[in-house]
């Protein structure tokens, strides 16, 4: 009899220790499917959706992406994302030059990618991470350009001509424009060489 209750309490204690190491493995399992993403993953990932929206709530498509004509207007060609006003895209001819003296008009092409007016011609630079846009850059450039309205972001470079309403932005904090930094940096690269601007010229 006392053998069999031995060996009873055996069994039982087998069975608890068995059922208690099961548990504890599934408890892991789940902790570990449920783990976080690592902190710089998921920072990475919070710093580009910030980035995409204050691209988006700032108006960098208006002039960055070229357009296509919907039944609506003009809406932003999202094959070629803020790639800048397109290499191979010609201009319409301004035959009265009087229209865009200083004091009159200033006026945009058809993708809203380029604007004339007494400053001359410019073009929407290309803002992909191909080298034919913000490939080479650094982050410290890109600083420079959009707080300081240098070209280029370089310290002997010319100033950004308008439209770019680089004035807007002389304030803005690090963390944003590092996180727009961010969100360029995933865009799918275009390659596209944007035209130089063009200097006004008497009519």
């Amino acid at each position: 009899m006392k053998t069999f209750a031995l060996l009873a309490g055996l069994a039982l204690a087998t069975s608890l220790i068995l059922t208690n190491c099961t548990q504890t493995e599934k408890t892991a399992a789940d902790s570990a499917d449920a783990a976080p993403e690592p902190a710089s993953q998921a920072s990475e990932e919070t710093l580009v959706e910030r980035g995409a929206y204050l691209v988006t709530v700032m108006g960098c498509n208006d002039c960055h992406t070229p357009k296509v004509m919907t039944e609506q207007g003009p809406a932003p060609d999202l094959t070629r994302l803020l790639s800048g006003h397109p290499a191979d895209e010609k201009l319409p001819e301004i035959t009265d030059k009087r229209m865009i003296a200083p004091g009159n008009w200033a006026l945009f092409n058809g993708s809203l990618t380029a604007a004339v007016g007494p400053w001359g011609t410019t073009f929407a630079a290309n803002l992909t991470p191909d080298e034919t846009g913000l490939g080479n850059w650094t982050i410290d450039n890109f600083k420079r350009a959009l707080r300081e309205g240098k070209y280029k972001g370089l310290d002997g470079g010319r100033m950004l001509l308008p439209p770019m309403p680089w004035q807007n932005f002389t304030g803005m904090h690090d963390e944003d424009v590092e996180a727009i930094w961010a969100y360029l940096r995933s865009v799918r690269p275009v390659k596209n060489i944007v035209p130089a601007p063009i200097p006004p010229v008497a009519g």
